[in-house]
């Protein structure tokens, strides 16, 4: 079970992939946990959240903690399934929770009164795919996966 968390191969466009979706949902982590890149830090975005969102304390906490280390999992990648599959949990609840309301289209023009899904949609698809393929190249799951076990644990498993 545990390995076929870490499992994955050595592509390298799947890097690319990863870390870019990585970078931008650290920065939106950032924002939401440390006040980084303009945000409201973990206190005014807990309150964001539970105040006027009316969304559970526990499930605000996740949602900031998924962008934040779902991100920072994705750019090393290390548990790179678990990372994506928490960010998409998030744009699931997102498109549910607020911007399905709006329709297909972000609001490129200003005309309407909330962002649309289009963005969340891509970000899916992203995760999709990094569930399915793993974190490729470069990644700590990679190194994870290829690393020779040690004699001692070559003998244990002798054994089973």
């Amino acid at each position: 079970m545990i390995r076929r968390l870490f499992s994955t191969d050595d592509s390298t466009a799947t890097p690319i992939l990863r870390v870019v979706l990585g970078l931008v949902f650290f920065a939106h982590g950032a924002q939401k946990m440390l006040g980084w890149f303009g945000g409201f830090g973990f206190s005014g975005t807990m309150g964001f959240f539970t105040g006027p969102m009316h969304i559970p304390v526990p499930l605000a906490f996740l949602s900031i903690a998924a962008e934040f280390f779902g991100g920072l999992g994705l750019i090393l990648g290390f548990l790179t399934r678990i990372a994506a599959f928490g960010i998409a949990v998030n744009m699931l609840v997102a498109i549910a929770m607020v911007h399905g309301a709006f329709g297909f289209f972000m609001n490129w023009s200003g005309a309407q009164k909330g962002e649309g899904f289009e963005y969340h949609l891509l970000v899916l698809a992203l995760t999709a795919f990094l569930m399915i393929r793993g974190a490729g190249a470069f990644s700590v799951d990679r190194a994870l996966t290829v690393a020779k076990p040690s004699a001692a644990v070559q003998r244990g498993l002798a054994h089973l």
